[in-house]
């Protein structure tokens, strides 16, 4: 893995865990936090939409918003544990 696409894995993380902490209210973690819950949502979001069905398309947009819909899945999860 090349240092540029650390990079672009990084900040399609970045952005899609930062969105998901907008979306999913009082469930963000800061940037590294959020960067981690995109990155982690990247891999629910592509399990999940596969196994739907669900093809968002290719490139960048596509990645983001499949990084934050999963991203989404794990704030709900976090804060369905976090509560109790």
């Amino acid at each position: 893995m090349s240092l540029e696409s650390l990079l672009i894995i990084l900040l399609i993380g970045g952005i899609a865990g930062w969105l998901a902490g907008l979306i999913v209210k009082g469930y963000g973690f800061g940037i590294l936090g959020n960067i981690v819950v995109g990155i982690i949502g990247a891999f629910v979001g592509t399990w999940l939409l596969g196994r739907l069905g669900i093809s968002l398309g290719a490139g960048y947009v596509a990645a983001v918003l499949n990084a934050m819909i999963g991203a989404i899945v794990v704030l709900v999860i976090i804060g369905l544990f976090r509560r109790r």
